[in-house]
Formats: structure tokens, C-alpha cells, sequence
């Protein structure tokens, strides 16, 4: 089990990311922006949010990407997300 701070650091950085690019990273992105190894970005992924975890935090069934990140959504939805005129989310 992946230890709270590294949780924390991984949601933080997920989030920075989504609201900067509109997209959730890829946890092979997460690895080099975090300096883990892939193998450990990905088993931290799913700790965090993997099947059983935090409602409105999902993983794309059978995969280990993020499909969902409350509120946004990566996969796209009939709810798009404008701020300052720039539409670039998707919503739950």
C-alpha cells in the first residue's frame, strides 16, 4: 500500500495537470514527473483510486487510466467545462 504523503502528492499533481491541460495524465507521465519508477506510479494510481476507492475517482475498466478525476472527467461527457472563456474539461 502506497504510503499517505505519496498519495497526496500524486492527487495534487493529478489535479494540476487536468486543470492546466484539460487531460488526466498518463501514469507513465506521472513517473517521470514524480521520479518513480512506472511500476510505481501505476500501483500508486490504483491505490489511490482504483476499484473500491473514492467515489467520483475511477479508473477506465480493465485499464490503469484514469477515466474519471471529481469533477472532471477524462472521457468525454455531454458536460463541458468553460472558465474564462476557455473549454478545454469535460464534467462528471
Amino acid at each position: 500500500m502506497t504510503d499517505v504523503k505519496m498519495l497526496d502528492s500524486l492527487y495534487s499533481h493529478i489535479m494540476k495537470v487536468i486543470v492546466a491541460t484539460g487531460v488526466a495524465p498518463h501514469y507513465t507521465e506521472i513517473a517521470s514527473e514524480l521520479r518513480l519508477s512506472v511500476e510505481t506510479a501505476r500501483k500508486s494510481l490504483n491505490d489511490l483510486m482504483g476499484p473500491g476507492k473514492m467515489a467520483g475517482y475511477w479508473l477506465v475498466p480493465g485499464t490503469d487510466i484514469i477515466g474519471s478525476f471529481a469533477p472532471f472527467n477524462n472521457v468525454p461527457t455531454h458536460y463541458r467545462i468553460t472558465i474564462d472563456g476557455e473549454t478545454k474539461w469535460w464534467g462528471q
